[in-house]
């Protein structure tokens, strides 16, 4: 079974092939950077690092685009409003730039901690504006576009196909518009390809129709198109950017190159509070700065950035997820079992015996593989594929408890806990020794002290000091748990 993929544009799932075999290009919508990221984001961008990072088990070579939006991108997510860079720079005391580079380099970190793999290419809008006005210019000798008093708009009347994505009838768009319409436009509909700067505008380039800075929606099909070709295999962002913003987007680089745009268009669903979206605007998120350390009336305790990945990976990307503390707790607990039981693994390979392949296992792991498979080629189902991880930790746990698996056992199931719960799910790190803090290091070693300390006790058959022993360990909150081999610990 290949990959299926839920086409918003046919509103259905699709078998997925890339315009070039073998190579898939994908372009997905980058943040506007005036904050720190927060849970919302951490939905969207796992998601689609879930989706190349499955690109690229199934071996494609996949060029993986995602922008930064640092210019155009106005408080109404339209036409009108402030630019939100330089809204929140004026109340930060800075320069717009110095604000984007900022909450940039605090975007990748966040990213980094989720174990999000970085884009290939991070284009800024603001690097990119010679091109924009390029397109502009283009769409306006095409008859596409009109100039008025220094903005240039994007005539919808003359796109056939607009509204093709989300649905929209155009008369009905122009029926319903707001009544606070630019009296430039010819019609409500209408959309900034460039606007015109005022005089007191801090971000502002020259153009063939004066001072002024490219439109949001534009930034994107142009820099999609300059790094991926004029057709791109996908294109990815958030369900609320499906109207007006990629709807936009396709007008813009259809009526321009003349040839499909997207050929499969993946959306998410949003991150909910209370049953609303959490977002900015509403001032009920939580950054994830604050998720991961505890510092949030809404969270009882700091969270692992790789469990709140792992929440993320329980709901389909295209269903909402209501936030709790309750659900990121228990992501939090189911994160830290599969953790504990990878480390067991690697412990026990380390001591194991070498013999043959244990063949019954062997077709166990087969069959979980292929279970996880089916689940990620249909539409990414990560929760049933979360569920596979957690068959093999049961599977796992079941032969650890035995002295007779055999090292070439063992190392199957941690091939397999590589490939599905790191490469594909991004939950299964290489090396944990890097995450330790000096804290857990020591912690580490002093339990192993009083580990060794009751082994020796048990080996003089002092078994009450033994037990004393286990006993403190306990009720510090650490578990021993005793091997035909060897005892481990995990905490409770």
């Amino acid at each position: 079974m290949a990959l299926n993929l839920y086409n918003s544009l046919t509103r259905r799932k699709e078998l997925f092939e890339p315009l070039i075999k073998n190579r898939v290009g994908i372009y997905v919508c980058g943040p506007t950077v005036y904050g720190h990221a927060h849970l919302g984001h951490a939905k969207s961008y796992v998601s689609f690092d879930i989706l190349v990072r499955y690109l690229r088990y199934l071996n494609y070579d996949v060029t993986y685009v995602q922008n930064i939006t640092d210019v155009g991108h106005l408080t109404d997510d339209a036409d009108e409003g402030e630019d939100k860079i330089a809204n929140a720079a004026k109340k930060e005391k800075k320069h717009p730039m110095a604000l984007a580079e900022n909450y940039t380099r605090s975007y990748f970190e966040d990213m980094d901690r989720l174990n999000c793999a970085r884009p290939d290419i991070s284009p800024r809008a603001s690097g990119h504006i010679l091109e924009q006005i390029g397109m502009v210019t283009t769409l306006l000798k095409k008859g596409y576009a009109y100039e008025a008093n220094g903005s240039v708009y994007f005539d919808v009347s003359k796109f056939q196909d607009y509204g093709k994505l989300s649905g929209r009838n155009v008369e009905e768009m122009i029926a319903g518009a707001r009544v606070e319409v630019s009296p430039d436009k010819k019609n409500p509909a209408d959309f900034a390809l460039w606007k015109k700067a005022e005089r007191n505008h801090i971000m502002q380039w020259p153009s063939p129709w004066g001072m002024g800075y490219p439109g949001w929606h534009l930034e994107c099909s142009v820099m999609s198109t300059k790094y991926l070709g004029k057709t791109i295999d996908i294109h990815g962002g958030g369900l609320e950017n499906q109207f007006p913003h990629h709807e936009c987007e396709i007008a813009q680089a259809e009526a321009a190159n003349g040839v499909q745009f997207v050929r499969y268009w993946v959306h998410h669903n949003m991150v909910t509070v209370d049953g609303q979206k959490m977002g900015k605007s509403l001032n009920n998120f939580i950054t994830l700065k604050q998720a991961f350390s505890g510092a949030h009336e809404r969270l009882t305790q700091s969270y692992h950035p790789l469990a709140i990945r792992q929440l993320l990976l329980n709901s389909h990307y295209r269903s909402p997820l209501d936030f709790s503390d309750a659900a990121l707790f228990a992501a939090q607990s189911g994160f830290a079992k599969i953790t504990e039981t990878v480390k067991e693994v690697r412990k026990r390979l380390e001591i194991a015996k070498k013999g043959p392949i244990n063949e019954k296992i062997a077709e166990q792991l087969t069959q979980l593989r292929e279970k996880f498979e089916a689940a990620m080629n249909d539409d990414l189902n990560t929760s049933v594929a979360l569920s596979v991880m957690f068959e093999l930790v049961r599977l796992a746990q079941k032969l650890l408890e035995s002295s007779r698996t055999t090292k070439e056992t063992l190392n199957l199931i941690e091939v397999l806990f590589d490939r599905l719960g790191g490469d594909c799910l991004g939950i299964v790190k290489e090396d944990y020794q890097q995450d330790a803090t000096a804290d857990e290091e020591l912690t580490d070693k002093l339990v192993n002290i009083l580990i060794e300390q009751r082994n020796e006790a048990r080996r003089n058959r002092d078994f009450a000091l033994a037990d004393e022993l286990r006993t403190k360990l306990d009720d510090l909150g650490i578990v021993l748990e005793d091997k035909p081999d060897m005892t481990t610990w995990r905490m409770k």
